[in-house]
């Protein structure tokens, strides 16, 4: 029975058979390569490997669409997307095995197909890589070498403000800040030599000449010419009674400490019996405890030649003693203090050349500066007697100047602004019988000379080192 059974299904096809025969895949039914590759060689357990073979194309499927988004991702961050062309990827295509002799095509390559305007992903991703190439060559060859550029700018811009900054004669000296009393140590150094060219001889001649007529007087005279510093000294050097010209160097030691920010102009002094004096000047007729800025009262010392306003002003600036030394420490060596004004006496000093001296440095700028001495020279101006240089000038001159006058000594010492703009400096103290009017005339005679002298004479040939401004 059991083999009548086993004759009859191996002879009847149409009955169920218990053991499936094996049947080669027709060439119509090709499966893809990845389903052939599935299958075992001896054909065995192939309704058991259909299953796994849908689920590996499957698997296949999904790792090429991963493959591909991750090719156009990378595209993309690579070349930015155009704003108008937008890349467009067709769908990928299972490329079928191709027939025995042909040539494999590997199954995770891709089809891909180009949109209007866009071009391949595979030229794009080979043409990103390249520009990411020449992007690098870029930044080594421009930007890195941009950067060094301002690196060294950068570095020897410090470098020239530390050498700049730099003094090797200070090396391991602390710098200090410069304050008031340095400042003002420095103004108070001596100012430099007073370098002559040569003697006007012609116009000392004229003076000797013109000084004779009086023989009860006894002048000393200084002139500076400070276009080429020629000079006329007589007796220029001797020490005379100062009266009021002491004051020509008390106003050049306040506007100092002017400088040096020890005094402001505009700050209060009060007036008291201590100071107050008879002679010259307003002030003495106002109450003690009457109060006047430090400007007003060194106006009033020059401009009305106020005793008061002297005292006031020696005491501010520390005293005679203090004015003494400083007077030294500027090359002065016959100016002294010895007494408060008025000094009828005449124990306070000068020289004609002292006096030139002090006024030529003034013009220069080197006792006080150029703010200060336009300031002093504009007091100098406002100066009301003018009863001595003033008179031997033509109309149009302008004398800075300040005047003295006691019983025994008449002067007169100043700036001179000629017409044709020559400048030149005056300083002339006579000696006399108490009050004698005759000095007065000799002073005017003496300016009149030697403003004639320097108005017609070349100064040219007299040009000698050193000279005034």
């Amino acid at each position: 029975m059991k083999e009548d059974g086993l004759n009859k299904q191996s002879g009847d096809s149409n009955r169920p058979s218990l053991f499936p025969i094996y049947q080669p895949p027709s060439s119509s039914n090709v499966p893809f390569r990845g389903e052939q590759e599935l299958l075992r060689p001896d054909g065995n357990n192939l309704v058991e490997s259909y299953p796994r073979k849908r689920k590996t194309a499957s698997k296949v499927n999904q790792q090429q669409e991963n493959l591909s988004q991750n090719l156009i991702a990378e595209t993309v961050s690579e070349n930015p997307k155009p704003k108008k062309n937008k890349l467009k990827v067709a769908r990928v295509t299972k490329v079928p095995q191709g027939k025995k002799g042909q040539k494999k095509t590997s199954p995770q390559r891709l089809k891909v197909v180009k949109s209007q305007s866009v071009r391949d992903v595979s030229l794009l991703k080979g043409g990103s890589k390249k520009s990411g190439e020449q992007l690098g060559l870029l930044k080594m060859l421009v930007f890195y070498p941009l950067r060094l550029l301002i690196l060294g700018v950068g570095m020897g811009a410090i470098a020239g403000t530390v050498l700049a900054n730099y003094d090797s004669t200070k090396v391991g000296v602390a710098e200090t800040k410069p304050t008031a009393k340095i400042a003002s140590d420095l103004t108070y150094n001596s100012p430099s030599p007073l370098s002559l060219g040569k003697e006007i001889i012609p116009l000392k001649e004229k003076l000797v000449q013109l000084a004779a007529k009086y023989p009860n007087l006894t002048p000393g005279i200084f002139f500076v010419d400070l276009d080429n510093s020629a000079y006329v000294s007589i007796a220029g050097d001797a020490s005379f009674a100062s009266a009021s010209t002491i004051k020509i160097p008390i106003l050049v030691a306040f506007f100092q400490d002017v400088d040096a920010g020890k005094i402001r102009l505009d700050q209060m002094l009060t007036m008291t019996e201590e100071v107050m004096a008879d002679g010259s000047g307003n002030m003495q007729y106002e109450k003690p405890g009457t109060q006047f800025t430090a400007r007003e009262t060194a106006e009033k010392m020059i401009v009305i030649s106020d005793n008061t306003a002297t005292n006031m002003l020696i005491e501010l600036l520390g005293g005679a003693e203090v004015l003494n030394e400083r007077f030294g420490k500027w090359g002065l060596q016959n100016t002294r203090i010895n007494n408060s004004l008025p000094d009828l006496e005449g124990t306070n000093t000068t020289s004609p050349w002292d006096l030139a001296y002090v006024l030529t440095m003034v013009t220069r700028g080197e006792l006080v500066s150029l703010r200060s001495r336009d300031r002093l020279l504009n007091i100098m101006r406002e100066t009301q007697t003018d009863t001595l240089l003033p008179q031997g000038l033509e109309t149009g001159a302008v004398i800075a100047h300040k005047t003295g006058d006691i019983g025994a000594v008449l002067g007169d010492a100043g700036i001179v602004d000629m017409v044709n703009g020559k400048r030149y400096i005056a300083a002339v103290l006579v000696k006399r019988p108490h009050n004698d009017y005759a000095a007065k005339e000799l002073i005017q005679e003496i300016s009149r000379t030697a403003y004639q002298h320097f108005k017609f004479y070349d100064p040219r040939p007299l040009t000698q080192a050193g000279g005034g401004s």
